[in-house]
C-alpha cells in the first residue's frame, strides 16, 4: 500500500489545484514552484509511487499518460516543451506519486541538472 501523498489530496478532492485537464485516468495542473513560464504536472489516478514500481499491467496507463502530456503541451501552445519523469530521491522525486513534469516556455539548457 502507497502512502498518502500531496497528490493522493489532489486526486481524492481534499486539496485544490490549477487543473488543466482530468479524465478518468489522470489528473493534470500547473506547479505551484513552476521552473519555467508553464510547468504542468501529470499524475496517474492510480497510486504508483514511482516509474520503479509501475509493473506491465500499467503499460497502457504510461502511454496514456505521455499522450495526455503532449495534448496538454500543445493547447498551451508549445512547439518545444520538456517531459521529466524523476525516479527516487537522488533523482530529485520529492513526491512519491508517479508524475510527468511538462515543462515549456522558455529555451532548456542541457545538462538539466
Amino acid at each position: 500500500m502507497t502512502k498518502e501523498t500531496i497528490f493522493s489530496r489532489i486526486i481524492k478532492g481534499e486539496l485544490p489545484c490549477d487543473e488543466v485537464f482530468s479524465d478518468d485516468k489522470c489528473i493534470a495542473f500547473r506547479d505551484v514552484q513552476p521552473q519555467a513560464p508553464i510547468h504542468i504536472l501529470v499524475i496517474p489516478k492510480k497510486p504508483i509511487i514511482s516509474l520503479i514500481e509501475a509493473g506491465e499491467e500499467d503499460k497502457e496507463l504510461l502511454g496514456h499518460l505521455l499522450l495526455v502530456s503532449k495534448k496538454i503541451a500543445k493547447k498551451e501552445g508549445l512547439g518545444n516543451w520538456r517531459t521529466v519523469i524523476n525516479t527516487g530521491s537522488e533523482a530529485g522525486q520529492t513526491v512519491f506519486h508517479l508524475h510527468i513534469h511538462v515543462i515549456g516556455g522558455r529555451e532548456m539548457k542541457w545538462p538539466p541538472g
